[in-house]
C-alpha cells in the first residue's frame, strides 16, 4: 500500500508549482518555487534575487501544492504539503532540462536560478473532491 509520501510524490509530478514555507526571525514566508520529484527529494528552482533560498537552505522548510484552481469540473481536487530538510542544490544536465525554460523577469527584474533540494520526512495529502476514497493515484 503506498505511503503519503508516495502519493504526495506522485500529485507533485502532475503540477509544476508550489510555495515553500520558512521563517525569517520567526515570520513566516511563503515564496513561489517551480519543482520537480527526483527518486525521494524534491528538486526546487528560485529565483535568487529575493534572497529566500538562503533562508531555507540549512533549515527544515514546508513546500505546498495543489490542483485547486487547475482541475477541470467535476474531477478530484487534491494539495499536498511536505516538510523536511532542505539543502543547496546542483541539478544534472538532465533534471535542468526538465525544469524547462524559467521566467524571463521576477518582479521587473531578469531571472537567475538557484535550486533546492527537500529531503521530505513528513507528507500530507488532502482530497476535496467528488469521491470517497484518497486522490486518484499517478500512473
Amino acid at each position: 500500500m503506498p505511503t503519503d509520501q508516495h502519493i504526495a510524490a506522485g500529485l507533485l509530478g502532475r503540477v509544476e508549482y508550489g510555495r515553500v514555507a520558512a521563517s525569517v526571525r520567526a515570520l513566516p514566508f511563503l515564496a513561489p518555487a517551480r519543482h520537480i520529484v527526483v527518486a525521494d527529494r524534491l528538486l526546487l528552482r528560485m529565483h535568487r534575487g529575493h534572497g529566500h533560498h538562503r533562508v531555507c537552505a540549512g533549515s527544515v522548510v514546508a513546500y505546498g501544492a495543489d490542483n485547486l484552481g487547475s482541475a477541470p469540473a467535476g474531477t478530484e481536487r487534491w494539495s499536498v504539503q511536505i516538510v523536511g530538510w532542505c539543502e543547496n542544490a546542483e541539478p544534472t544536465d538532465a533534471q535542468l532540462d526538465r525544469f524547462g525554460p524559467g521566467p524571463r523577469r521576477v518582479d521587473g527584474d531578469p531571472f537567475e536560478a538557484v535550486y533546492l533540494e527537500i529531503a521530505p520526512s513528513l507528507a500530507t495529502v488532502h482530497s476535496l473532491g467528488i469521491t470517497d476514497g484518497a486522490p486518484e493515484r499517478a500512473q
